[in-house]
């Protein structure tokens, strides 16, 4: 479930290979859900270090799931890297950049945000919290939002690092405080102008 949300949350999918082990049973699953979402893939061949690494296997193994390297004629770019040494990331960091320039991704930073959340839970000192990614506009503390069957206006804001911040945009994942209850992973998140409003569509879904 996680792993679909996430393709259906994100623009490009970055499936990461094990160059000494292949393709494996959550591999096929990354793969099905980015298919399913309609989400390019570039491919991470890991452990490019290891002296068994054999990253033409991967592709043999990923084109027979549709996962097709460019100079097969496929669609997606395979870069080799190694996390343990540092190796290829740059030109991971490329691939990733050259298939936004492709797909042309660009988002509307002015305006009432929307989102998804990725993730929630209760906390017994803070209450619900949530974690929404930004989509487009731009998210504001103090911001009424409806989440699929809660509301609540923004009383906090934390980004990824935990630091309290009270703006957010486009590709930015923020936990928010505020709302009347847990949503869940998944719901849509809008700013609404009205809490009236908000409540009301809340509770009529």
């Amino acid at each position: 479930a996680m792993r679909a949300r996430g393709a259906q949350a994100t623009d490009i999918v970055v499936l990461v290979v094990a160059a000494d082990d292949g393709v494996m049973p959550q591999t096929i699953e990354a793969i099905q859900h980015a298919k399913a979402a309609q989400v390019p893939v570039v491919v991470a061949v890991n452990k490019i270090d290891k002296p068994d690494a054999d990253p033409d296997r991967v592709k043999t193994e990923l084109s027979q799931y549709g996962i097709m390297p460019e100079e097969w004629g496929g669609e997606s770019q395979f870069v080799h890297v190694s996390a343990k040494a540092g190796t290829g990331i740059d030109e991971l960091l490329n691939a990733i950049l050259l298939q936004a320039e492709v797909l042309e991704l660009k988002a509307v930073r002015s305006g009432m945000a929307n989102g998804v959340v990725i993730e929630s839970f209760l906390d017994k000192g803070r209450g619900p919290v949530a974690t929404v990614l930004v989509r487009e506009g731009t998210l504001n503390k103090g911001d009424i939002v409806l989440c699929g069957f809660e509301y609540g206006r923004i009383r906090a804001m934390r980004d990824e690092l935990g630091r309290e911040i009270t703006s957010a945009g486009p590709s930015i994942p923020v936990e928010i405080l505020g709302m009347s209850g847990v949503p869940a992973a998944g719901d849509e998140a809008t700013v609404v102008r009205d809490e009236k409003k908000a409540r009301e569509v809340a509770l009529y879904r």
